[in-house]
């Protein structure tokens, strides 16, 4: 298979009469140095597994495994999944599976060692790599294509504009940093918006101890969900009478607010929250 061009997508797309989705957040990656690109920052070895989200027409999935790297390229729609089975026909390192990256079984990816490296759908990269992370152990690294603003916001750490719950959650997790900005310009149709692309490299063990993680992420929540809040305020919800007591026995000057709080501050909170019970 040669490299996608904006005129080969196109040409693909006419004689498949197929239309890119909307609804599926769908944008097709046209340039094969991207492509290269990609797979540069990845890192792939020689007989990694790889695991690519939205494949698409397939214009990373062949890149990928031209490293040497065995790909499961899972797509959620049933029409590409035909026209990419057919791009990649008479290949045994690509695996062409439909499905959906929000329901899929983690179990399906075999072994403890994965990488994931897509052109995420732009309309649920969010909750697809929240979803890897916390169910997905065996998949230990991540490079994704995601729009500007939600990939600063997986990378975001406290004082960032963009800090927020998911960051938080992202950082128990996984250490995160954006690795480079990709132009619009690449896909068809364009986006009205710069993509990024993030790597994410799994904690071997997770960088704070708490009794819950439930209890943790619950927290992050409701300090998070109004902003503007003080932390005294903004936790009453979920800690009521006893959260100015909680927040001083944690280290927290009640008057901050969620975004000053690094991991480890909402760790302590957690634990003294869960001691408090």
């Amino acid at each position: 298979m040669p490299p996608l061009t904006p005129v080969s997508v196109r040409a693909l797309l006419a004689d498949h009469d197929l239309h890119p989705s909307r609804a599926l957040g769908q944008h097709f990656l046209t340039d094969p140095n991207t492509a290269r690109r990609i797979v540069r920052l990845a890192e792939l070895d020689a007989g990694t597994k790889v695991l690519e989200i939205g494949p698409g027409l397939g214009s990373l999935t062949v890149a990928l495994a031209d490293t040497g790297a065995h790909v499961l390229a899972l797509e959620i729609d049933r029409h590409l999944v035909s026209v990419l089975e057919q791009t990649v026909a008479g290949r045994d390192d690509i695996d062409v599976v439909a499905g959906d990256a929000l329901t899929f079984d983690p179990a399906t990816l075999d072994g403890d060692r994965w990488a994931c490296v897509s052109n995420l759908p732009y309309n649920v990269a969010t909750p697809i790599v929240v979803r890897l992370l916390e169910d997905a152990p065996q998949v230990t690294r991540l490079l994704v294509m995601v729009q500007r603003e939600v990939g600063e916001r997986l990378a975001a750490g406290p004082g960032d504009a963009a800090y927020g719950a998911v960051s938080v959650k992202v950082a128990y997790y996984a250490a995160a940093r954006v690795v480079g900005v990709v132009p619009p310009t690449v896909f068809v149709p364009q986006p009205k918006i710069d993509s990024v692309l993030v790597r994410l490299d799994r904690h071997a063990n997770a960088p704070v101890q708490v009794p819950s993680t439930e209890t943790l992420f619950r927290l992050v929540r409701a300090g998070f969900a109004h902003r503007r809040k003080m932390l005294r305020g903004a936790l009453r919800p979920v800690l009521g009478d006893r959260t100015e007591a909680t927040l001083v026995a944690a280290g927290i000057a009640p008057t901050d607010r969620a975004e000053s709080l690094g991991l480890a501050a909402w760790a302590n909170l957690a634990r003294e929250t869960d001691e408090a019970q």
